[in-house]
Parts: C-alpha cells; sequence; structure tokens
C-alpha cells in the first residue's frame, strides 16, 4: 500500500464498487460495469463463491444466464440478440457489460437478472438447510477473520478488530423501538468491527475488503450510514482516483443528497456502517459443522449470511466513546424511545395529529 496515496493501485471497479457501499445503492441501478480484464472478472466471481476454473460453477452460471435470457423474453418481450443469449462462456457477459457498444444494455440486463435469480436460490438453499444460526454465525466469523487476517499481513493498519452477535435482550429492544422494524429486518444479528490507524487508510481497507470477502453487488441498499468518509473528498484527496472522476456513472456529488443516519445516534457520531449479505459455498460448511446437515444440496451451492461492518478510524472511534456519542447515552436514547412507546404510544401518535394544521 502507497504511503502517500493509499488509493494509487485502485481501478475504476473497485471505486464504482466502494462509493455503493459508502451510499447503501443497488447494483440494479447500475448502467455499466467496469472491468478491464478478465482476472478482474475472475476475482469478483471468487468473492462471490464461483470458482473461475470449475467447470460446474461455469455451467451455473450458464445455466443463470440462460434462466435470465428466458425471464427477459418471456416477460418483457426483450428479443436479445443471439450474441449474447448464447455468449460463452458465460463470465464473458461481465466484460460486454464494461464497454461501449450495442450489447453493453443487453449484457447489463441479463447480469442483473442472474443476479437476483442467484440471490434468490441461495435465500432458498438456506431454509432448505437444518443449521442454525449459532453455526452460521460461526463459519462466518471464522472466514471473516481469515480474511481480515490476511488483510492485515499485507500491511493495511487495522489497529482493531473484534465481532459479536447481538444478544436476544438487545433484539427485542431494538425491536420495540424501531417503527419500521419486524424480526425478519433486523440485519445486525453479527456485527464486524474494524479500526483503522487514520482515516486515511478508511478507503483502502474498505476497497480491500470488497476485492476479498464482501461482494460489492450483496450490499444491501439502504442500509448504510457514512459519517466519516464523504465520496467527492475521498475522490479529491488521491491524485489517482482524480483520473476517474469524468468516468463515473453518475455525478460525484450524487451523494449529498442521500446521507443515512441512526436515529438514536448523535449527530458527531462518526463511523461507515454498512450491511452485506454474505456468500458462503456450502463445502464450507459440510467441512466445518460436524456432524455435517443432511441435505440433498451440492457441495458447491451458495447461501447468504446478513452481516453489519461498523469501519472508523482510531481517533474517531476514541471521540465516538466520549459524551453524547457515547455507546451508553445511544442506550439511554433508545431506551427513552421504548419506554414512551410501551406506556404512551398512542397518546404520543394522537398528540402530533392534533398539531397538524388542518
Amino acid at each position: 500500500m502507497s504511503l502517500t496515496d493509499p488509493m494509487a493501485h485502485t481501478t475504476l471497479t473497485d471505486l464504482e464498487s466502494i462509493r455503493l457501499l459508502l451510499r447503501g445503492g443497488s447494483v440494479i441501478d447500475w448502467h455499466r460495469l467496469a472491468f478491464n480484464h478478465q482476472n478482474e472478472v475472475e476475482q469478483f466471481l471468487r468473492v462471490n463463491e464461483f470458482d473461475p476454473s470449475d467447470p460446474e460453477d461455469i455451467e451455473r452460471l450458464e445455466n443463470l444466464r440462460a434462466e435470465a435470457v428466458e425471464y427477459l423474453t418471456r416477460h418483457f418481450s426483450y428479443r436479445i440478440p443471439e450474441e449474447i443469449a448464447s455468449i460463452s462462456p458465460a463470465t464473458d457477459l461481465f466484460l460486454v457489460a464494461s464497454r461501449r457498444g450495442k450489447y453493453q444494455t443487453y449484457a447489463c440486463m441479463i447480469l442483473k437478472l442472474m443476479h437476483v435469480m442467484h440471490h434468490l436460490n441461495g435465500r432458498e438453499n438456506l431454509f432448505r438447510l437444518p443449521i442454525s444460526d449459532d453455526q452460521l454465525f460461526g463459519l462466518v466469523e471464522n472466514k471473516v477473520v481469515q480474511v481480515v487476517d490476511a488483510i492485515r499481513s499485507a500491511g493495511y493498519p487495522i489497529v482493531e478488530f473484534a465481532w459479536s452477535r447481538k444478544e436476544r435482550d438487545s433484539l427485542i429492544t431494538k425491536l420495540l423501538a424501531k417503527k419500521d422494524s419486524i424480526a425478519a429486518h433486523v440485519y445486525d444479528k453479527l456485527r464486524f468491527r474494524l479500526v483503522t490507524q487514520r482515516s486515511l487508510d478508511l478507503a483502502a481497507v474498505l476497497r480491500e475488503l470488497l476485492h476479498k470477502l464482501i461482494p460489492f453487488n450483496f450490499i444491501i441498499p439502504g442500509q448504510t450510514v457514512n459519517k466519516i468518509l464523504p465520496f467527492r473528498k475521498m475522490v479529491e484527496d488521491s491524485p489517482h482516483l482524480r483520473g476517474y472522476i469524468d468516468q463515473l456513472q453518475t455525478d460525484i456529488d450524487m451523494e449529498e443528497a442521500s446521507a443515512l443516519s441512526n436515529e438514536f445516534s448523535a449527530s458527531s457520531y462518526k463511523v461507515v456502517n454498512f450491511v452485506a449479505d454474505l456468500p458462503v459455498r456450502l463445502s464450507a460448511v459440510f467441512q466445518h459443522i460436524h456432524p455435517a446437515p443432511k441435505t440433498d444440496l451440492s457441495p458447491k451451492e451458495v447461501i447468504f449470511v446478513l452481516a453489519e461492518f461498523q469501519v472508523v478510524d482510531a481517533d474517531s472511534a476514541r471521540n465516538n466513546e466520549a459524551g453524547d456519542t457515547s455507546h451508553q447515552a445511544y442506550k439511554e436514547r433508545q431506551h427513552i424511545m421504548v419506554k414512551s412507546r410501551l406506556t404512551r404510544g398512542m397518546q404520543n401518535m394522537q398528540k402530533k395529529i392534533n398539531k397538524t394544521p388542518k
């Protein structure tokens, strides 16, 4: 990692991926990819738990491609050009979707469908698998620890790394406090926290997480809180990234109008907080859980496990634990809301209605 510019080796795909993470966006809204070489595509496939050297995995991709083409034809009457509908290997779709030309839009449409279908398959696989949350979380913890250790060994200054599972009482309190929350939408049952030495290291660490652990296409849309790493500033502070400004999919200032926040966090609380659906290959499940769960699923299938990530620099982490930004203050604000909803919820709602101008 370059000390003068930690983002010196960042590609356009990396930058778009970091931007999506920081904004909590969705790849369904993208109109192009930015892969330059086959090795970038292969890296992306591996983080999605596809082995580009395995013929069976390539066949799975091509089956998804065929299903996507059939769906687009059946529901929207698209006439997909044969050059794209039957492209082989299917991995070439990623490069076509990254290059200007008459087939780019078709390749993007197919890949969006393949993404959704693969995610649905993984979720259905999880429902069919007789395995507990405790076992799943253990698998994911092992996976994340191995990757973070590798990132540290490569010289990235992660000075603190910890993980936790939200206890049942905390889950109940959260569901009572958040008006739009139901049990199916609790994303932080499993949480990982990384602290970097400097704020300048944040973007490079996020890039490495996206390279090795977190597929950018499985960042959960609308669940990012970014109070520490403004996208424009990140780009303009890097001589290398400034060269990509004119190649971005959307205007560099798009993020300014779409920042989210946690209603119980202080306004001065600094963090990048996001949620990802991490893919786990069933071969890892069968290898590490004893006795192995009984299922007719192939070891090469994938399941998904939601996890929350918090990334912050050391100075901000210290400041976050002082005064109004401390975890204790956060819990107190949350408890006040819970008590209000438990005792006077409807009364408070009626007061708001009565105050509304007629």
